[in-house]
């Protein structure tokens, strides 16, 4: 820790549900087994950082807020289970294309700008419902449908009650947003 601010932080970026969609996943929680995921902390992970250093924060956010316009409807219809972490999940069978090339160009953006982390070349999108879970019952369940327009860049902060998850920037893909780029000295010399 530098000036009481810590050196690194554990980062992911992420899609964060509404309040319906996030209920609705709350409901189908009930027929769970394990450590149940806090309604506040549901969302789906675009890209995995890990432990990276606090002075990325500004370039990270730059990032985020340069992400394209689009727009994700996802039709959350399919529970699974990754029985070597014990995970319970709910995700969709056919990912729509507008997330696959979100995800690939956030990693290839992630890549270009030097960012150190564990790539993930087999994405599996997913929103984790429960952890050290058992195998979940074969449920009939009402596919969920998610607009998801709500990106976010996430700090994980691991407490002995579980990780505790803090938005620190986030924005809607469905409309533009302004970034300015920064402006080099010589530009503004050559301009006037």
């Amino acid at each position: 820790m530098t000036n009481g601010k810590p050196e690194s932080l554990r980062l992911f970026f992420a899609l964060w549900p509404d309040n319906a969609t996030a209920t609705a996943l709350q409901q189908l929680q009930a027929s769970m087994q394990g450590r149940i995921i806090p309604y506040a902390n549901l969302h789906l992970t675009l890209a995995f950082l890990g432990q990276q250093p606090a002075s990325l924060l500004a370039e990270l956010k730059d990032i985020l807020y340069r992400l394209p316009r689009t727009e994700i409807v996802l039709n959350l219809d399919r529970l699974g289970y990754f029985p070597r972490n014990r995970i319970a999940w709910v995700g969709t069978r056919k990912p729509p294309d507008s997330l696959l090339a979100l995800h690939q160009q956030l990693i290839h953006t992630l890549e270009d700008r030097k960012v150190t982390f564990n790539g993930q070349h087999d994405y599996k999108p997913h929103i984790t419902l429960a952890r050290d879970a058992s195998l979940p019952p074969d449920l009939a369940f009402d596919p969920i449908p998610w607009r998801a327009n709500h990106a976010a860049l996430v700090q994980s902060t691991t407490t002995a009650e579980g990780s505790l998850y803090q938005i620190l920037a986030s924005r809607s893909l469905e409309k533009d947003v302004w970034v300015q780029d920064e402006c080099r000295q010589d530009d503004l010399d050559t301009a006037g």
